[in-house]
């Protein structure tokens, strides 16, 4: 088993959250994010502790709701195809949505295509918030 390196992050997150505020963000945007190292198979940050996030909703200037992104080759009900990033196929990881804060954006990636961000959101729904028969 890996071990986690709670510690750095925990450093990174204390300065993180002392930063006065964070950029202006907006739904469809692709955001590298300091998600950071969590809890058994919550996703975490890569090794810098970042992740590129696509913003889903947002709530106020102040936080959102944020799909992360995988580059691994998964499939499945969890994995929805965005198409490429960075020059890289990217899923986003539907099971994994949270909201999170804008102090944790880094740098804007992309913007996804309207009718990808619109399937996105339509996939999300199906599989996390409507009941199976």
């Amino acid at each position: 088993m890996n071990k986690k390196s709670f510690d750095e992050w925990n450093g990174i997150k204390k300065h993180t959250e002392e930063k006065d505020s964070g950029p202006f963000f907006y739904e469809r945007e692709v955001w590298w994010c300091l998600l950071g190292k969590n809890i058994g198979f919550e996703q975490d940050g890569k090794n810098d502790f970042s992740r590129p996030v696509v913003v889903l909703k947002k709530f106020n200037l102040d936080i959102c709701l944020v799909v992360p992104l995988t580059t691994a080759n998964k499939s499945g009900k969890y994995y929805f195809e965005i198409g490429e990033i960075d020059n890289k196929l990217n899923k986003a990881v539907i099971s994994q949505i949270r909201l999170i804060d804008k102090k944790r954006f880094v740098n804007r990636i992309d913007i996804l295509n309207k009718d990808v961000f619109n399937n996105l959101l339509e996939k999300i729904t199906e599989v996390n918030f409507k009941k199976s028969l």
